[in-house]
């Protein structure tokens, strides 16, 4: 048995989701308040549409690393954001149905017809009756208190010889050659960070173990590839000194919002601290002598 939700109900729902927390000038997720600690506003958008950029100069101009690039025909991505890697890859592959899920809806109205996306709390129980063949996951690194719970979930909810693909920037920040002293601004903004992840309840480090995960959830021939964002063009290569461009504005946008509602909910910082912190790490992430890069 079962009964249509009266409009009124759905428009309460709607109304429920779109009422963002709002914080230290920028806005946050309803559902689930409080899981996520990035923002979800028009400024965050617009920097993860640009990350979008940066994975696909990374893969050149793939939207996957695995042999799913080719091929899927049920497919979910978990933490959507603002839609773009779904709409893509739904254009690239109309034989395909693409889901998206995320905790905010800032995804557009207007996308192709294989493609859809659901608002959701996936650390909660998944509801899908069909099973997908390949499932990806982009920068999950500090947003699930269980990570290891969560790629049990999609092993369980994968056809056999399904996919799942994890690109995933690790933390600390990398540096080879000295360049990015202990004493650095920015070094001291991404130790900071990762404390008040910690504190959160939101593993900072679990990119390096991603590999150990799916292999104990039962995944086979898992691969791990590591390449390097520079936090800006001071690489020689072309391809990476491009990259770098790319990377200094994504990390540019991302300095302050990234550890604003860390800082404040759980190390008991004031917002003032938190963005002189970030205006003094923008200063070092500016600087081309600094040979610093985000392993990813």
């Amino acid at each position: 048995m079962w009964t249509q939700p009266s409009r009124c109900s759905l428009t309460s729902l709607r109304s429920s989701i779109l009422a963002y927390e709002q914080e230290n000038g920028r806005t946050y997720h309803a559902m689930s308040a409080g899981k996520y600690l990035f923002p979800n506003d028009d400024a965050e958008i617009e920097r993860l549409d640009l990350q979008h950029h940066i994975f696909k100069l990374m893969l050149d101009g793939r939207l996957c690393a695995c042999p799913k690039n080719e091929g899927a025909k049920r497919v979910l991505d978990l933490g959507a954001g603002t839609g773009i890697w779904c709409i893509d890859y739904a254009d690239e592959h109309p034989e395909a149905e693409v889901i998206g899920v995320d905790l905010s809806p800032i995804q557009p109205g207007l996308v192709p017809p294989n493609c859809s996306f659901e608002m959701d709390d996936l650390e909660k129980e998944w509801t899908w009756s069909k099973d997908f063949d390949f499932m990806i996951s982009r920068i999950p690194n500090g947003c699930f208190s269980d990570p290891p719970g969560l790629v049990e979930k999609a092993f369980n909810q994968l056809e056999p010889g399904g996919y799942l693909e994890i690109q995933d920037m690790a933390c600390p920040i990398g540096c080879d050659d000295g360049t990015l002293h202990p004493d650095s601004p920015l070094w001291i903004w991404v130790t900071t960070l990762m404390q008040a992840m910690e504190a959160a309840g939101r593993p900072p480090t679990v990119a390096q173990q991603w590999k150990t995960i799916l292999e104990e959830a039962g995944f086979v021939d898992v691969v791990e590839t590591v390449h390097k964002w520079p936090i800006n063009p001071w690489p020689r290569d072309p391809k990476y000194k491009t990259l770098g461009r790319w990377s200094l504005l994504n990390t540019d946008q991302l300095l302050e919002p990234a550890i604003l509602a860390p800082v404040t909910r759980f190390l008991g910082w004031k917002p003032e601290e938190a963005k002189v912190l970030a205006a003094k790490a923008r200063a070092v992430l500016k600087d081309v002598r600094v040979h610093a890069y985000w392993p990813m």
